[in-house]
């Protein structure tokens, strides 16, 4: 592979070349005989220090294509955009598409933007060959002339049009006759800027995605911050647990949140929820008690006995309204018409009634939970956390607590680039956060 100039070298005065056409068809014979196909694409916003100018240019030269520079204008001030215009060369016409899918996700466009395709689905479940695979930023479409916004805007699914209306949906719900996207003509997207400030306060309080250095109080306060954003602008707090919210004795506080409300939709699985009822039952989590840190008596049975107790009085709403379950996250969740999804896995011990176990019904739901979110918190959960920020756009900030740093770059390096990470204890976090948002209302 030839190697590149560096960008400055490649700036070309665009009206004093030759014209090339721009529909990635064949442009006739290269330097060593073969045909090869274009395309010209542009970026636009903050390419230089949102670092997408190098980031682009890499997804070319990594996926076996070249590149040429042909217009590249930068802001002079940290406020103004710049634009590039990039000529993108590849050996056939599968390369191309598959360079421009990668380019557009990152926010590039084509400048002369045709009508986005629609080909009707043929199997149910399915998309046809060759659909536009979606990111998790916010995407337009070019239906009749007119951009269009995407909605449900979520990474790895596919556009669909229902009563003119283009949205994102899951492979799994797809039916026959559905028009779906395909190429990726006519589809223009917009990441989340840097600058941008969905709620609140900005979420650059330091660069890096994940650092056990920073200063825990004035993350705390930051995160506080968005929060009270996220209620004021009517939108939900979305919680994320695992079961170490419990074992660490944080789940007061987390229930404490939910009763002031602040955390206003709940996702977790069947273990949180079953220790949180073995806790306001027993008044133990895996059958350690939470106030004294001892092993109680036959306490390894408490878990089971709490999910065999909700079982037989029909599910969590039932049992906290006969009383059987009266304190904690789950009880304060009815108490409060707090909405929460429980998803289980194949390791569950009952599991809870109310664990969905269909995993495509799980997701479903899951989608629908989110849907009015503007600020989400991870704690303590891996699985359910990366779940989550799958279908997350972009534009909903995500904070991420774990005493493992690895959970907080896995998150990041899955698409959910929004995030900000915090290696700390759980319920320094948790206990911190609660008399954070108590003195702010106060």
């Amino acid at each position: 592979m030839t190697k590149q100039a560096a960008p400055h070298e490649q700036h070309r005065n665009h009206e004093n070349r030759h014209p090339h056409p721009a529909d990635g068809q064949a442009r006739g014979p290269d330097a060593a005989g073969g045909r090869q196909h274009s395309e010209l694409v542009e970026i636009r916003g903050h390419i230089i220090d949102s670092l997408l100018l190098p980031k682009v240019l890499d997804l070319v030269l990594n996926q076996g294509g070249r590149f040429d520079i042909e217009e590249c204008r930068i802001g002079s001030r940290r406020v103004d955009p710049s634009v590039a215009r990039i000529r993108v060369t590849a050996p056939d016409a599968d390369t191309l598409g598959r360079i421009l899918n990668s380019m557009i996700a990152q926010g590039a466009t084509l400048p002369e933007a045709e009508a986005a395709r629609f080909v009707p689905a043929d199997i149910a479940g399915t998309f046809p060959e060759g659909f536009y695979a979606t990111s998790n930023h916010p995407t337009q479409v070019n239906i009749g002339g007119k951009w269009v916004d995407v909605a449900r805007q979520e990474m790895d699914v596919a556009i669909v049009l229902e009563d003119g209306q283009p949205q994102c949906m899951a492979m799994a719900d797809v039916q026959v006759g559905m028009p779906v996207l395909v190429g990726y003509h006519g589809v223009r997207v917009k990441p989340v800027d840097r600058l941008t400030e969905p709620t609140g306060p900005s979420f650059g309080f330091m660069s890096s995605a994940v650092s056990s250095e920073r200063p825990r109080a004035a993350l705390i306060h930051e995160i506080a911050g968005h929060m009270r954003a996220t209620r004021a602008a009517g939108k939900r707090v979305l919680l994320v647990g695992g079961p170490a919210i419990v074992h660490t004795g944080s789940g007061e506080y987390v229930a404490r949140l939910i009763r002031e409300g602040w955390i206003t939709a709940l996702f977790a699985g069947n273990a949180l929820a079953t220790h949180d009822i073995e806790q306001a039952i027993f008044g133990t989590s895996l059958g350690i008690s939470v106030d004294k840190a001892q092993a109680t008596e036959h306490g390894h049975e408490h878990h089971l006995r709490a999910i065999n107790s909700v079982r037989r009085a029909g599910g969590i709403v039932p049992a906290v309204k006969s009383g059987l379950i009266g304190s904690g996250v789950m009880y304060e969740c009815v108490r409060q018409g707090v909405p929460y999804l429980l998803t289980g896995s194949i390791r569950d011990d009952g599991p809870l009634p109310d664990v969905v176990t269909d995993m495509l019904v799980g997701q479903a739901k899951l989608r629908e939970l989110v849907h009015d979110v503007g600020f989400c918190i991870i704690v303590a959960t891996g699985l359910h956390g990366i779940a989550t920020g799958n279908v997350l756009p972009s534009t909903v900030p995500v904070a991420v607590v774990d005493i493992n740093p690895a959970i907080i770059t896995k998150l990041h390096d899955r698409g959910t680039f929004q995030t900000i990470g915090m290696v700390t204890d759980v319920q320094a976090f948790l206990s911190g956060l609660a008399d954070e948002l108590a003195e702010a209302k106060a």
